[in-house]
């Protein structure tokens, strides 16, 4: 069984990933064999936010020379994670008819990398 901590490798700190930071959009690299579901899971366990989609990019290395040599960069996995930004607690009605609060409080961002709204 993975840990969230093996799901997602780090962050993505780049002037384009931040500027959609502000939409509720973060970016990370993931491992190359996790799902949509893992990483889902992954992030609202680590950041304490709800998460409403996921979007993946596999990316292959590229082909570098220097000098007579050829060599490749490594291949990576990118995942941008959408977060909830409201972070309203919902209610529904329960048993007998009474109104319920999930009590479920979420972050509306995710301040741990220094980058946030």
């Amino acid at each position: 069984m993975k840990t969230p901590y093996d799901v997602i490798i780090k962050p993505v700190i780049t002037e384009k990933s931040m500027m959609i930071t502000d939409q509720g959009k973060y970016t990370f690299i993931v491992a190359p064999q996790a799902g949509k579901t893992e990483i889902k899971d992954a992030v609202e366990k680590l950041f304490g936010v709800k998460v409403t989609s996921v979007n993946i990019a596999n990316f292959d290395g590229k082909v570098k020379r220097q000098r007579y040599q050829l060599g490749k960069t490594a291949s990576y996995k990118k995942a941008i994670v959408t977060i909830d930004t409201e972070g309203k607690a919902t209610s529904f009605l329960g048993k007998g008819g009474k109104a319920t609060d999930n009590g479920a409080k979420y972050k509306t961002s995710i301040e741990e990398f220094g980058f946030g709204q």
